[in-house]
């Protein structure tokens, strides 16, 4: 039996790539040097696509692809999916939840810390030999008793607000659609009230068209001089521009980012500062968790091709 024609956006780890070469005939789409000329050839056939969290079809590939069954995402963000497209055609799009959890909730407390005690510039301190030359270290703030609002309460959100309390941070709301029952947690529809009532705001929630620029001029000002972000989210989720100002003027202490708007592009402006710490999008980054990654989406596939229930359907939009 021929092999299903597969088309990969971007790859996964090297096992679980093995598996898919020798299960499929795979048509790797970013190593083409000519993308438009490798869709139009292999698209009639492509059944599958392997998708990224930041780089997935869209409705001029999808309609690219007649016989298209399944779009296999690997990441937990589908806003690079053009999902409503998929959805017209009853196209299935699976993810990755789940399995990054916990490392993504350890990336955004790492973050906080480091913003908190100015870990940057305590390093530079010892590596540039200014300790011997100057002397101590400046103060920095202790994160115990200060006030946090998670803007997206999933699993993400949870798993962040249970490290923040078990170092004695107070949970001062959360931000998102709808309240959700048996929380403990106040539920603020208003983001800028939110703001208003934290000393520092995380961003966890979905990126997308509904979630765009939220975090805006207005936040940053509410959210005040004393007040900093940490954004393990999308990049999208954030009025970059004005996260910029806002930090030049120092109308907020500081940012801690993992997530930009135009990846891996990240402008000179926010990387000069002093009060940002900046991680190239790697909350998930780890060995384990990347692995157990693609091999979700081996599982999905396998599943889709067997006529089995997916592991991780996404939800229509």
């Amino acid at each position: 039996m021929d092999k299903p024609d597969v088309l990969v956006l971007w790859p996964s780890r090297p096992k679980q790539m093995a598996i898919l070469e020798e299960r499929y005939r795979l048509h790797h789409l970013y190593k083409a040097p000519d993308k438009a000329a490798l869709l139009a050839e292999v698209g009639p056939r492509v059944r599958a696509i392997v998708a990224s969290g930041e780089v997935g079809p869209d409705r001029a590939m999808i309609e690219a692809c007649p016989k298209l069954e399944i779009v296999a995402c690997y990441g937990v963000g589908v806003d690079a999916i053009d999902r409503v497209a998929c959805a017209e055609r009853g196209i299935p799009v699976t993810n990755t939840p789940e399995v990054l959890t916990e490392d993504v909730a350890d990336m955004a407390l790492m973050l906080l810390l480091m913003l908190l005690r100015d870990a940057i510039a305590a390093d530079a301190h010892v590596r540039t030999g200014r300790w011997a030359r100057e002397g101590v270290f400046h103060m920095t703030r202790c994160p115990r008793g200060l006030s946090v609002g998670i803007v997206g309460l999933g699993r993400i959100g949870k798993a962040i607000a249970r490290r923040l309390e078990a170092i004695g941070m107070q949970i001062g709301g959360y931000h998102g659609r709808n309240a959700q029952p048996g929380v403990p947690y106040r539920h603020h529809p208003n983001l800028l009230e939110l703001a208003r009532d934290v000393d520092v705001l995380i961003l966890s929630c979905p990126g997308g068209a509904a979630t765009r620029g939220i975090v805006n001029a207005a936040v940053l000002d509410a959210l005040g001089p004393e007040g900093r972000l940490v954004n393990v989210a999308r990049g999208s989720v954030v009025d970059e521009p004005a996260l910029i100002e806002a930090l030049e003027q120092k109308r907020i202490a500081g940012a801690a980012l993992d997530v930009f708007a135009d990846e891996p592009r990240v402008p000179e402006r926010l990387r000069r500062l002093d009060n940002v710490v900046l991680s190239p999008h790697a909350a998930s980054g780890t060995f384990e968790t990347r692995d157990k990654m693609a091999q979700l989406v081996v599982d999905n596939l396998e599943a889709h091709f067997a006529g089995r229930p997916l592991l991780t359907p996404v939800l229509p939009p």
